[in-house]
């Protein structure tokens, strides 16, 4: 998983951030992107503490392969060691007024530029991002196979699901912190019932069938 990255950085296109979104398929809540770079050198595993320095990247993963617990142990370990990391939210109301498809572009290019170290290589999940300043590439499934895109997709996720979790509170009845925003049965039947909440995004055909 090491080596794409790696090899960027030794091309001279380092150091190399990976970024994620998480809430793009929610119809209630926040979306939220991260940006994450591991190292800003190739990575010497067979330097110091070899086995310390491997283990918790080794078990980076797309954050929804992993359980709650596993997701919150690694993104302290993220915030902890990680070159540089950071993540912005868009709001529900804003998801509305520039459709998900641009907040989600526009996000992601935020979290790069929110970073504290430039990156000199972008890599995203998916879709390539427009117009950066530094090369990128989009590919398919990084979450799963570049470990700064694995780590992003963790920060995203874990911050999002905190701040549902709030949200659960501030507006008891609608069981956000099960659902995360997400369109399940339960959530679906919960919106019926109470309608949409401020948080919800009211462009989504199901929330506007509740509107009515």
């Amino acid at each position: 998983m090491n080596d794409f990255e790696s090899a960027l950085v030794t091309a001279g296109f380092g150091p190399v951030a990976g970024v994620d979104e998480a809430g793009r398929g929610a119809c209630a809540g926040p979306l939220v992107a991260a940006a994450v770079i591991l190292e800003t050198e190739p990575c010497d595993f067979s330097t110091t503490n070899p086995v310390d320095a491997m283990t918790w990247r080794e078990q980076l993963d797309d954050s929804k392969a992993l359980t709650p617990r596993r997701r919150e142990s690694l993104f302290e370990r993220i915030l902890a060691e990680a070159a540089a990391v950071a993540w912005v939210e868009v709001s529900a109301d804003e998801c509305d007024r520039w459709g998900i498809q641009e907040a989600d572009i526009q996000a992601l290019r935020r979290a790069v530029l929110k970073l504290e170290i430039a990156p000199g290589f972008v890599v995203s999940d998916g879709f390539a991002m427009p117009g950066l300043a530094v090369p990128s590439v989009g590919m398919w499934k990084a979450d799963q196979v570049v470990p700064c895109v694995s780590a992003a997709s963790i920060v995203a996720k874990v911050v999002r699901d905190t701040m549902m979790n709030d949200y659960d509170t501030a507006y008891p009845g609608y069981e956000f912190a099960r659902h995360k925003g997400y369109g399940t049965a339960l959530h679906q039947e919960r919106l019926m019932t109470l309608g949409p909440s401020p948080i919800h995004r009211l462009t989504y055909d199901n929330v506007r069938r509740a509107m009515r």
